[in-house]
C-alpha cells in the first residue's frame, strides 16, 4: 500500500504531466470557441445570402 501512495504522490508532483494536461485543455477550449464562432458566422452568412437571393428573385 505504501508503494501505491508513493506512486500517487509522485504522479501529482510530476510537472511534465501537468503541462500536457494544460495543453490538451487549452486546445479543447480553442476548438470549442472556433466551433461557436464559425457556427454563428455560418448561420449569419446563410441568412444574408438568403436575403440577397430573395431580393434578386
Amino acid at each position: 500500500m505504501e508503494n501505491f501512495s508513493r506512486k500517487v504522490t509522485s504522479f501529482f508532483q510530476d510537472e511534465e504531466g501537468l503541462t500536457v494536461v494544460e495543453y490538451v485543455l487549452g486546445a479543447a477550449l480553442m476548438i470549442a470557441a472556433m466551433i461557436i464562432v464559425f457556427g454563428n458566422l455560418g448561420t449569419t452568412l446563410q441568412s444574408k445570402l438568403s436575403t440577397a437571393v430573395d431580393k434578386i428573385s
